[in-house]
C-alpha cells in the first residue's frame, strides 16, 4: 500500500529542467513552524492542521502551525528567555536580528493559526486565556498583516517567552520548487489554561473539527505514533519534514521531555537532492532514506 508522502506530479519535469540548466533556482524565504504539544496520559499529542485542498502548495496535507517570517518580526519586543544572540548561535544565522525574526515568526504563527500565545504579562508568566472577541479581532488583524506582532504585544504589554520554545529541526524546500522556504521547526507545550482555536476530540483525524484558518480546513490533536501510522497506511498526506519530525516525537512521553531533548537536536539543514540516473529521476533527502524516489521516464505524481 502506498504511504501518504506528498509528491506533486510536476516534480519530475522540474527536476529534469533543473538538471538541464533550464530552471532558475528561487531563493528560499525564511519560515518557522511549531510542533505544539500537550500531555495525554503517559504520552504526548501534537496539534496538526490539514491544509485546504485549494492551497497551491501541499493542498490536503497535514502540517503544523507555521509560516514565513514577516520583516516586521525584527521590530523590538519585550523578551524573556535566551536572548537573540544566543538564538542566533543555536539557529545558525548571522545576526541577533535574524534570530529574533525567526523566533517571533514561530510565536506569531502559532497564535495566528492555532490561537495559542507563548507570551505573558511578566517574564515568568503566560496568558491564561486567548478567547474572546478582542483577542480574535487582533488575531485576524495579524493574519491580514494590518498589525505587526510587535504592535500586538505592546498593545497588551506582553513579554514574548522565547524560553518556551525548543529548536527541533531545519528543512529547506528543494531547489526545483518555485516557492521555497528555509524552515526552522520548534517544539512547545500548550500553556495551561489556553486552548487551540478549535479543540478536536481524542480520536483519529477523521474526528477532528473545522479549523479557524484561511489555510486549513481541519484541526486535530493526535498522538505522533497514530499520525505516523495513518501516513504509513496512506490515509494522511504529509510532506517529508512533517512525517520525519512526527517520527522523532514518538520517543517522548511528555512535552517537557521533548523540550529538554530539543537542547541537543541537530539543526543541520536538510535539503533534497535531485538528479538523473539515465532516464530516471532520483530524488532523495540526506539522512531520510524512506523518502527516496526513483521515477522512470514518464512523470508520475500524487501521494506515493
Amino acid at each position: 500500500m502506498s504511504n501518504g508522502q506528498w509528491y506533486p506530479p510536476e516534480w519530475p519535469d522540474r527536476i529534469r529542467a533543473l538538471a538541464a540548466g533550464e530552471l532558475a533556482v528561487a531563493e528560499p524565504r525564511r519560515a518557522a513552524t511549531v510542533l505544539l504539544l500537550r500531555g495525554a496520559g503517559r504520552t504526548v499529542e501534537v496539534h496538526m492542521l490539514r491544509r485546504r485542498s485549494s492551497m497551491a502548495f501541499a493542498g490536503g496535507a497535514y502540517a503544523y502551525p507555521g509560516g514565513g517570517v514577516d520583516p516586521r518580526d525584527e521590530h523590538p519586543v519585550r523578551w524573556a528567555g535566551p536572548g537573540p544572540a544566543e538564538w542566533a548561535e543555536r539557529l545558525g544565522v548571522a545576526t541577533p536580528a535574524e534570530a529574533q525574526a525567526i523566533v517571533c515568526a514561530a510565536v506569531r504563527e502559532t497564535y495566528e493559526e492555532a490561537g495559542v500565545l507563548l507570551a505573558g504579562p511578566t517574564p515568568d508568566s503566560v496568558v491564561g486565556d486567548t478567547t474572546g472577541d478582542d483577542w480574535e479581532a487582533a488575531r485576524v488583524a495579524l493574519v491580514a498583516r494590518e498589525l505587526s506582532f510587535a504592535e500586538f504585544l505592546a498593545s497588551r504589554d506582553l513579554v514574548l517567552r522565547s524560553d518556551l520554545l525548543g529548536a527541533w529541526a531545519r528543512w529547506i524546500t528543494p531547489e526545483f520548487e518555485p516557492r521555497r522556504y528555509d524552515t526552522w521547526f520548534f517544539v512547545a507545550a500548550l500553556p495551561a489554561g489556553q486552548r487551540t482555536l478549535t479543540q478536536a476530540p481524542d480520536t483519529a483525524p477523521a474526528g477532528g473539527t473545522p479549523a479557524a484558518s484561511s489555510e486549513a480546513d481541519l484541526s486535530v490533536w493526535i498522538r505522533p505514533a497514530d499520525a505516523a501510522a495513518g501516513y504509513d497506511r496512506g490515509e494522511l498526506l504529509m510532506m517529508p519534514p512533517t512525517i520525519a519530525t512526527l517520527r522523532t516525537l514518538t520517543a517522548y512521553d511528555s512535552p517537557l521531555a521533548a523540550l529538554e531533548a530539543a537542547r541537543d537536536r541537530d539543526l543541520a539543514p536538510v535539503l533534497a537532492r535531485a538528479g538523473l540516473d539515465g532516464d530516471r529521476v532520483v530524488l532523495s533527502w540526506p539522512g531520510h532514506d524512506e523518502f527516496t524516489k526513483h521515477v522512470p521516464g514518464a512523470p508520475s505524481g500524487g501521494a506515493a
